[in-house]
């Protein structure tokens, strides 16, 4: 695998090691060891995967508030996604930051976001999965959101009109 710091401490771009030949590819999407020698978490409790029929889906920007905050590993096995971190750590110089980046079933790219981020995604083709490993178990009461277009954050997400939930649409502005 290769780790690639993002500009938000916390937020790593993870590529596969591709061993290719006539067949295709082999590459590790997961190694404990490699994990805790970057300083990312090397346990993840449960796993979860997202289908998204259309293209142009929108999910979030979620994250799961204190006593349990979550980090994830998120890697788009099907399809293609804009992945997006906010960074929402108030004492972080990167306060209110994002950063995006292509995941697709093609590149093989993963993204780890650690805990004290909003995580969101946006589907760039029909018939998208994403699968997520989490570092914390879900909590529904803990659950939070934040606007998608939040003019606060500015986030420049590649389609317009996006097919978005009515909870999502909804939540608050940072601002409000």
């Amino acid at each position: 695998m290769i780790f690639t710091k993002t500009k938000l401490e916390g937020v790593w771009v993870i590529d596969l090691d591709r061993h290719e030949d006539e067949r295709g590819f082999f590459a590790r999407s997961y190694c404990a060891e490699e994990f805790a020698q970057h300083g990312l978490p090397a346990h993840f409790v449960q796993c979860n995967i997202s289908f998204n029929k259309a293209r142009g889906t929108l999910r979030g920007l979620h994250f799961q508030d204190d006593p349990h905050p979550e980090g994830k590993l998120v890697r788009c096995v099907q399809g293609a996604i804009f992945d997006v971190a906010v960074d929402l750590r108030p004492h972080s110089q990167t306060y209110l930051t994002w950063v995006g980046y292509q995941l697709s079933a093609d590149n093989g790219r993963a993204l780890f976001i650690d805990e004290g981020f909003a995580h969101g995604f946006q589907t760039l083709e029909k018939n998208t999965a994403v699968f997520y490993q989490m570092t914390e178990c879900f909590y529904g009461n803990l659950a939070r959101g934040l606007r998608w277009n939040d003019p606060a954050l500015g986030i420049q997400w590649p389609l317009t009109d996006p097919v978005i939930s009515e909870r999502d649409a909804a939540f608050p502005l940072i601002s409000s």
